[in-house]
């Protein structure tokens, strides 16, 4: 069988517009993918050069295959299951600058080069002081990335239209910001001249992004049917969902630049984020984190079965309609089309996603994803959201550690485990007992930055809720906080 490569596959080539540190699933299926539709679509010519960040890489096998590979997106679109894929084409090479710098260094003279995007993780945007600019190359990313802004400045003598939009995806706050201020930094380390430093600001336009798509990655296990389908070998098979989005928060000119509209693109330039980000942490993933011991303890453990399952998944439901986005500030329609994207990601039949790897660290979950909706609800409605108080109370029994006699292997902080684990122990189940254990647990300050014993009947609701929890079981006590929402079946 062919390998995929451009010689057994027609494939187009582009003008090298973007430079992108991270050759790894996400980006592939999720910038590079967006890049090749607006390619298809809207006329951008835009070629990807892919830099690998660490001195371990893919960018040499990605060569192989010229820069070529097949993107899955596989899930729920409008109620019914779709699949699809096709070959992306805007990847022009691969280089490894531990391996070949002057490849790297060239791509500071490059004068088309205009975008930079990055996913280098969460620990990639970080500052390392024994970086310097004679390395051949950096160890960090920002390290390479300003050794080769300054081997532009230099190059273009300070030109401003040789700046570059710098696009970082990394799961941070404020990405854009970060990424910035470590480059000064190092200009800083480095004594290079202040008008470097200008050049930076005025410049290169650093911006803050929001992404979202679910990448499960390299699909092992079914390569030797997607290999006879496909009819070709593929080492960079990567599978996606339908869904994506992309939120730039940056100046409004960056749409003139980016065809995203002519493309379809769910892509977004906005001046704050922060309305997205809230919505996404709070519906997607703050439903994640309310569902999860409830889910759990009613003896599902997927995902995708607590959302299909009639009252576990009414509970879902319910919670995003009537509890979350009530308490979030963007447009109706906006909260709750993206509220019918993120069901049809839950049911999304192509990927299994466990509850307990969704459980890790459940109590700092609950505290950034749930926390702010239940107290902003309380301020706003003067009442307690029902669901999300029941889900609180489900997350004290899940930290006991027991399923129908099964043990959970829960995985948290040690001291947080060991904190709940002596409070259970000194528990004997009995109303005023629990009144004690939820007491304690609302009330410690390293969970939650605060009191919360002192929202009036909270601490009440939640020992009500844990006592049938306890007693009835999570099947029953569920089924009761439902009714008559829904039809009881045991």
């Amino acid at each position: 069988m062919p390998a995929l490569n451009r010689t057994t596959y027609p494939a187009s080539t582009y003008t090298e517009k973007v430079l992108q540190f991270g050759e790894g699933n996400f980006l592939r299926a999720f910038t590079d993918w967006q890049i090749h539709q607006m390619n298809q679509k809207a006329n951008f010519d835009a070629g990807v050069v892919i830099v690998q960040p660490l001195a371990t890489g893919m960018a040499e096998r990605l060569n192989e295959q010229d820069g070529l590979y097949t993107v899955y997106l596989e899930g729920i679109q409008e109620g019914q299951p779709s699949r699809t894929h096709e070959v992306i084409e805007c990847v022009t090479r691969g280089i490894n600058p531990y391996e070949h710098y002057e490849q790297y260094e060239a791509l500071a003279y490059q004068p088309e080069l205009r975008w930079i995007i990055s996913n280098t993780t969460e620990a990639g945007i970080a500052f390392n002081s024994t970086d310097q600019l004679a390395d051949r190359p950096q160890q960090s990313y920002p390290g390479k990335l300003t050794s080769l802004l300054y081997r532009r400045f230099r190059h273009f003598h300070g030109e401003e239209s040789k700046g570059f939009i710098i696009l970082p995806c990394e799961l941070i706050d404020h990405n854009g910001d970060e990424l910035k201020r470590i480059v000064l930094q190092y200009a800083e380390l480095w004594n290079l001249e202040p008008e470097f430093g200008a050049w930076v600001h005025q410049a290169n336009t650093f911006c803050s992004t929001l992404v979202d798509r679910i990448v499960p990655g390299y699909p092992k296990q079914r390569m030797p049917e997607i290999t006879a389908e496909l009819g070709y070998e593929d080492q960079f098979v990567v599978v996606g969902e339908p869904f994506h989005l992309l939120v730039i928060e940056g100046p409004a000119w960056i749409e003139q630049e980016l065809p995203f509209a002519q493309a379809q693109l769910h892509i977004k330039v906005v001046s704050d984020m922060a309305p997205y980000r809230t919505r996404k942490v709070r519906i997607l993933n703050g439903a994640h984190t309310a569902m999860t011991p409830i889910a759990y303890l009613y003896g599902l453990n997927t995902v995708a079965e607590a959302v299909e399952h009639p009252i576990t998944g009414a509970f879902v439901q319910s919670l995003i309609q009537d509890e979350i986005i009530p308490t979030l500030d963007l447009p109706a329609d906006e909260l709750e089309q993206f509220a019918a994207a993120v069901m049809e990601r839950f049911r999304n039949p192509y990927v299994e996603h466990f509850l307990m790897s969704i459980s890790l660290n459940s109590i700092s979950k609950f505290k950034t994803r749930d926390l702010p909706t239940l107290t902003s609800y309380i301020e706003q409605q003067h009442q307690l959201p029902a669901k999300l108080v029941f889900s609180l109370a489900a997350l004290i029994a899940f930290y006991k550690g027991d399923r129908s006699g099964e043990r959970i292997l829960l995985n948290d902080d040690e001291a947080v485990l060991q904190q709940l684990a002596e409070l259970w122990k000194n528990c004997d189940n009995s109303q005023s007992s629990l009144y004690q254990l939820v007491t304690a647990v609302l009330g410690e300050v390293s969970f939650w930055g605060m009191n919360l014993n002192s929202y009036a009947g909270l601490t009440e609701q939640v020992t009500t809720n844990l006592y049938h929890i306890q007693h009835q079981g999570m099947v029953v006590a569920l089924q009761e906080l439902m009714a008559p929402s829904v039809t009881p079946t045991v």
